[in-house]
């Protein structure tokens, strides 16, 4: 049984939880979801005031809470942060959230490169490296549960935001990969694909945004869902529905709908 189901029946009072990106909006809520339940959390972010606010809010909800502030875009800081993570014992729970996002411009012009190489050191390389530490912990304790937000774009590329589309397919396929590696060492893995969560990085993207949630929505959704262990956690639906429709119609059936949709540019 993984640890968050033993927490939940009321075994074990409390879970370390790591939640990179914590002061974006998702992250934020999902901290402050998790420390209701009285858990110790640790969260990271590249801004240290409202990482302060944020765990001040955890405190007085009834969590433990502790911050670390630096960007994961810095490899060798990130792996130094790994080693500390798991010095005294994996976390139970590890949710890679962080991440950003770029277009190719209102003249579509298109991404820079300098640009797209900070993209997929944040949202790839960083994740990767994170959960990478992080399995190998948990693989050796026998238990944990690993959760990479990943996006609806990763069914299939879109137009205005190419670089962050690969980078979101790139985490829905490795974490595809881990979970059947980790699953006989009781290791959970889940893959979160949400639609449009109001946020600033949600709102400076281009294109239409149906189907929009609030963050607490989408914190809920994750939060029940990861306690299943459920392998991927897209919402919301009819949005989930129709992009995973993209990735199956033949490709220039499924161009032809995302212009139509305006998401071209």
């Amino acid at each position: 049984m993984h640890v968050l189901k033993l927490a939940q029946s009321g075994v074990i009072a409390k879970v370390k939880i790591v939640i990179t990106g914590a002061t974006g909006s998702i992250g934020g809520a999902l901290a402050r979801a998790y420390a209701k339940d009285g858990h110790s959390l640790i969260l990271q972010g590249r801004k240290a005031d409202q990482l302060a606010v944020l765990r001040d809010e955890c405190l007085a909800l009834g969590g433990l809470a502790s911050v670390v502030s630096f960007d994961l875009s810095d490899l060798m800081q990130t792996r130094r942060w790994c080693d500390e993570l798991v010095t005294s014992g994996a976390p139970d729970l590890v949710i890679a959230n962080a991440g950003m996002n770029i277009n190719t411009g209102e003249d579509q012009s298109g991404e820079q490169w300098e640009q797209m190489e900070a993209l997929l050191d944040l949202n790839v390389k960083s994740t990767l490296m994170l959960v990478h530490h992080m399995a190998l912990a948990m693989k050796e304790r026998k238990t944990g549960q690993l959760v990479l937000v990943s996006s609806l774009a990763a069914f299939y590329g879109l137009p205005v935001t190419p670089t962050y589309s690969a980078s979101k397919a790139a985490l829905k396929a490795y974490a595809e990969g881990i979970r059947g590696w980790l699953a006989p060492h009781n290791v959970g893995v889940s893959v979160v694909m949400p639609g449009y969560v109001s946020s600033k990085m949600c709102h400076a993207m281009p294109g239409p945004k149906p189907f929009m949630w609030t963050p607490e929505r989408a914190a809920l959704v994750i939060k029940q869902a990861v306690v299943k262990n459920r392998a991927r956690i897209s919402f919301p639906f009819p949005l989930n529905f129709g992009c995973w429709w993209l990735a199956v119609l033949p490709p220039t059936i499924s161009q032809r709908i995302v212009k139509w949709l305006d998401y071209a540019g």
